[in-house]
């Protein structure tokens, strides 16, 4: 590139959505913006005592626009002329029902206020019996259907989300023409698409959620669907034969979108991809590396070649699919179903009586006490981690479980429940946050020892995100579980910057997305190296680690296990037995 070329990057969050404007040359971030989803920070649509998580379309649409044109403004005017392309990821699988021209239900008048008409996010766990039932069908067949997700099909993935959304929404079910991921949506709006049938799917969320694979031309066929349930019938034909990696272009800006942003109709726009997988390009990702993206939860990538892998499968992951991560390798992806959002738990938990005592003090007034929790809210999880970094490290301390909100891998099961073990009346506050620290620190060894058990070596360690960067005291107790050093991104914005990198390899900058890794990488800033003698004694607390989730599994599968009057109904059966 003989003069500034410059690419926009947008990265959807579980909270928010960032937009960052990046110098395609050198990867130098000139702008960026912010924007909270104002419906999903206000609770609406969501219900956690049932496990749903939804978010509305409006929130994703206000958020696009704001902080693309924040961040044009930011630029200026010769930086907006030079824009050559926008990509975008997104969490996933975060699904929403269509309508034939590829709107969300939920912008639909009729639908405006229905949870089930709006995006079924990542973290949403309703449709566990509908992933259970996928799990016992696919047994049935003589073509293992679930080899490249891992061999388990979760709850938190496209097909178990389609059919609970069917099974219990008449109206929704009467008007879905098709299922579309978030990631393929938003692409979709930006070129102005029209029909269902113009969008782009992604190999990344069709490879890894939605059960799409070469082996099998494509999806499992029509009979594998509506064998396990009628209300499927069709939905192949309507969804999507061809995928696309994310460094093709998915067309250019529409008319409407460059006059919302102040850019220009010959944009290219990308395919779109998950956040973790862009977010693994970003943070510089290399082969057999695992890629720690962690947030609310983790996604852990890992890139190999093609040839060196070759048939090998690795069991109880959440898939293996060609091109997913970086075109011509082999992506695969596991991750801790919560990983940030343990700590956020304990906040909570913590917070409770100022929350709730508080506003009935009368010491201090609404606005002091506000800013009081406020306060206290910014500062518990920084004072927990100095405090339970000096404690003494024991074969003897507490220890816990992170399956607050189930198990993604190695082995999904949304079931499962957290768990603290070897409390006494000494316990405090901080002693719990080091065992919950820990907890999340082991399962994440639990996926580097599934790699390395099913013959796919991880060579070493690169951690993203926002817990990579802010926290020591968990970082270093990673590399010391791990027993294995952990390198961390300078980027604090690898998602977004990830995207940019694709979006200047689908508008031609680069040839291949490796180059404009090469050239707009900013490299790492860190590095956490094992201590060997602690490493040893946390390798004795795996052990306990290990134990106490055999036994929580155990008690659960006993919980679990149906009466034959419990068992999973299928069909219009199902969804006349929620209704009524």
């Amino acid at each position: 590139m003989s003069t500034d070329s410059y690419v926009i990057g947008v990265d959807y969050g579980t909270d928010s959505v960032r937009s960052v404007i990046v110098n395609a040359q050198n990867g130098k971030e000139v702008a960026s913006s912010v924007f909270y989803y104002p419906r999903w920070k206000a609770g609406l649509y969501c219900n956690t005592v049932i496990n749903q998580s939804r978010q509305h379309p409006l929130d994703y649409l206000e958020g696009l626009e704001h902080t693309i044109k924040a961040c044009v403004v930011q630029a200026g005017e010769s930086v907006a002329k030079a824009i050559k392309g926008i990509s975008v990821d997104t969490t996933g699988s975060t699904p929403v029902a269509v309508d034939k021209s590829g709107t969300p239900l939920a912008l639909l008048p009729e639908f405006a206020e229905n949870p089930n008409a709006m995006f079924v996010l990542w973290k949403d766990h309703t449709g566990v019996k509908e992933a259970a039932e996928i799990n016992e069908h696919a047994a049935k067949f003589e073509t293992n259907y679930l080899q490249y997700v891992g061999g388990i099909y979760s709850s938190e993935w496209f097909w178990a989300k389609l059919l609970r959304t069917l099974r219990v929404d008449e109206k929704v079910r009467a008007s879905c023409y098709s299922w579309v991921e978030h990631c393929d949506w938003i692409p979709f709006v930006l070129t102005g698409g029209t029909a269902i049938e113009e969008m782009k799917r992604s190999v990344c969320a069709a490879g890894h959620k939605a059960l799409w694979a070469d082996a099998f031309s494509g999806l499992p066929p029509e009979e594998f669907f509506v064998s396990l349930d009628p209300v499927l019938s069709g939905f192949t034909s309507r969804l999507f034969t061809q995928t696309f990696p994310a460094d093709v272009a998915a067309g250019t800006l529409s008319p409407e979108w460059a006059a919302k942003l102040g850019l220009g109709t010959e944009v290219v726009i990308g395919v779109g991809a998950f956040d973790a997988h862009m977010g693994a390009v970003g943070g510089q990702i290399e082969p057999y590396y695992l890629s720690k993206v962690m947030g609310t939860s983790t996604c852990d990538m890992l890139v190999a070649p093609i040839e060196e892998v070759q048939d090998t499968l690795v069991k109880g992951i959440c898939g293996q699919v060609p091109g997913s991560v970086i075109p011509g390798m082999m992506g695969m992806e596991a991750g801790q179903s919560a990983f940030g959002d343990v700590y956020a738990w304990f906040r909570k938990v913590l917070l409770w009586p100022l929350q709730n005592l508080l506003s009935q003090s009368q010491v201090i007034d609404q606005n002091t006490m506000n800013n009081l929790v406020e306060e206290l809210s910014a500062k518990i999880i920084p004072e927990l981690s100095k405090q339970a970094a000096e404690i003494p490290l024991s074969e003897e301390n507490e220890y816990a479980l992170d399956w607050l909100n189930g198990r993604r891998t190695p082995d999904a099961n949304q079931l499962l429940k957290g768990a603290v073990s070897g409390l006494n009346l000494g316990s405090d506050a901080p002693q719990i946050f080091r065992a919950l620290v820990e907890a999340t620190c082991f399962g994440a060894r639990k996926i580097v020892d599934r790699f390395n058990e099913q013959g796919v070596p991880v060579k070493g360690l690169i951690g993203l995100g926002g817990v990579a960067r802010k926290s020591p005291f968990i970082m270093q107790m990673m590399a010391d579980v791990m027993n294995m050093s952990i390198r961390i991104h300078k980027s604090e914005q690898t998602c977004a910057i990830g995207a940019a990198m694709f979006a200047a390899t689908a508008a031609g900058l680069y040839p291949k997305v490796e180059e404009a890794m090469a050239a707009m990488g900013q490299g790492f800033d860190a590095e956490y190296v094992p201590d060997a003698t602690r490493a040893k004694i946390y390798a004795k607390r795996y052990q306990k680690y290990s134990q106490l989730g055999t036994f929580i599994q155990s008690q659960t599968n006993q919980l679990q296990t149906p009466a034959s009057s419990d068992l999973p109904e299928t069909g219009t059966q199902a969804y006349e037995t929620q209704r009524n």
